[in-house]
């Protein structure tokens, strides 16, 4: 039986589908990218905003009518919007055979033989119920990097996100679970290891009483075989000295870091329920490039809040034009059912969320290629992601590039190179986002030696 395994959404949504193809692959089954050859689909869905929630729903809709002219046997749904809107699926959507809840996918397995059987049944766990950890996962990243989901679900209460309620309240993975599942993942060839949670900053307080991201960070960074440790979504204010020193201090850890800020007028950052206001920012950015001068800083926005007024998005365009983050994305702002921003007054209408985030990713491509231009003249070790077909040219990621959402560097070379290698080079030219380079050969990168 051949399953085709579609993964919808985030990194962490990845996570979850590389674990349960590993659960599958251990009983026996093979895997299909072609839906022609499948005899089953498994669908993990999004429903993080409306463009998600539409394209799982579209998704499901095509796998169903797979299975109404009879090209497959079983259709099923896991993942956020399959927890939050079971009930609608089943009645909507009569072809999806079962549904796994987030908390609930060790039991893919079962799930399937059941279908098969005829006797397709729902699987749920408790939302709090403890992280899946210990699974071999088949890694669906190319090999050379993969994503650690050091924990699950999320405290915070930000009012327009629905996320605590389709994945629970917080829990950290224990720190010698995710030791070993890095340990496993460089026995596979893993070079880059990146840290992804709804929140990172917060790793260790259930379990330990303390933020332990620091300890977390050092106990991975004596993996052998791992080079690279990047770290994704950061809350500002979870942030600590301890955490700063050990990204400077520590040679593995990347100097990058993904804080999602999402605005800068404390009217609306107060409406949003974060706990900042923009002097508070202003002090942490300014402190992380204090202490770490090349470290690369990606956010996100979102445009268009309910209440955001002119003022509020000038003064959160003035933000963003003086502090000059390395990346930077705009969302407009998704009206999400069972959030309170959703019943909030004063919506903003959907011309002026877009005309918003325009605006502010014209202004940010100002500043990405001014900084990329910055850039040459750097001596830099690469991560080889590839060669341009026909061309003695690679595609290459730096430190300051996170997989699928910041830009590459070109590296023009007649050496022969393979996926996952690191080169030293040094930056000849940009273009845009993107950066061009040369290899040094033998000589040392000023920035980091592989050896």
């Amino acid at each position: 039986m051949k399953i085709l395994f579609v993964s919808l959404g985030c990194d962490k949504n990845l996570v979850d589908s590389e674990m349960m193809l590993g659960m599958l692959g251990e009983k026996g089954y093979a895997f299909t990218d072609d839906e022609a050859e499948a005899d089953i689909v498994v669908v993990n869905t999004c429903c993080f905003i409306g463009d998600a929630k539409e394209e799982s729903i579209n998704t499901l809709l095509e796998m169903g009518e797979l299975k109404d002219r009879g090209q497959i046997q079983a259709l099923l749904a896991c993942g956020c919007l399959a927890q939050r809107y079971r009930e609608e699926i089943q009645k909507e959507i009569p072809q999806v055979d079962a549904i796994i809840g987030t908390t609930a996918i060790e039991e893919i397995v079962a799930a399937i033989d059941e279908v098969l059987a005829g006797k397709g049944r729902n699987h749920y766990r408790d939302l709090d119920a403890a992280p899946t950890t210990g699974k071999r996962r088949v890694v669906t990243t190319g090999g050379h990097f993969a994503y650690l989901k050091i924990a699950e679900g999320c405290d915070k209460r930000c009012t327009y996100c629905i996320i605590p309620k389709v994945r629970g309240n917080y829990r950290s993975v224990p720190m010698e679970n995710l030791v070993e599942e890095a340990k496993t993942l460089a026995e596979g060839g893993v070079k880059e290891l990146i840290l992804v949670a709804q929140e990172t900053t917060l790793y260790g307080v259930d379990l330990y009483g303390k933020k332990s991201l620091p300890d977390l960070l050092r106990a991975l960074a004596q993996v052998s075989g791992i080079y690279w440790i990047r770290i994704l979504y950061c809350y500002p204010e979870e942030i600590t000295d301890d955490l700063i020193e050990t990204i400077a201090a520590e040679p593995k850890v990347c100097h990058y870091l993904d804080i999602p800020i999402q605005h800068a007028s404390d009217n609306i950052l107060k409406r949003m329920g974060r706990k900042t206001n923009q002097e508070e920012l202003r002090a942490m950015l300014g402190k992380l490039r204090a202490r770490i001068p090349d470290i690369c800083l990606r956010t996100t926005l979102i445009s268009g809040f309910p209440g955001e007024t002119q003022e509020d998005f000038e003064e959160l365009y003035r933000f963003v034009n003086e502090m000059e983050f390395d990346r930077l994305g705009v969302f407009p702002y998704s009206q999400e059912e069972d959030t309170v921003a959703a019943a909030m007054p004063e919506q903003i209408d959907e011309t002026v969320k877009e005309a918003r985030r325009d605006e502010l990713m014209e202004l940010q491509q100002a500043i990405a290629f001014e900084k990329a231009e910055d850039m040459v003249g750097r001596q830099l070790a690469v991560m080889i992601e590839g060669k341009v077909a026909d061309e003695e040219t690679y595609v290459a990621r730096t430190y300051r590039d996170a997989p699928n959402v910041d830009g590459y560097l070109f590296v023009n070379t007649t050496a022969n190179l393979m996926t996952g290698d690191f080169v030293n080079v040094v930056v000849t030219d940009s273009n845009e986002y993107d950066l061009v380079g040369e290899v040094l050969g033998e000589e040392k990168s000023e920035e980091y030696e592989f050896t």
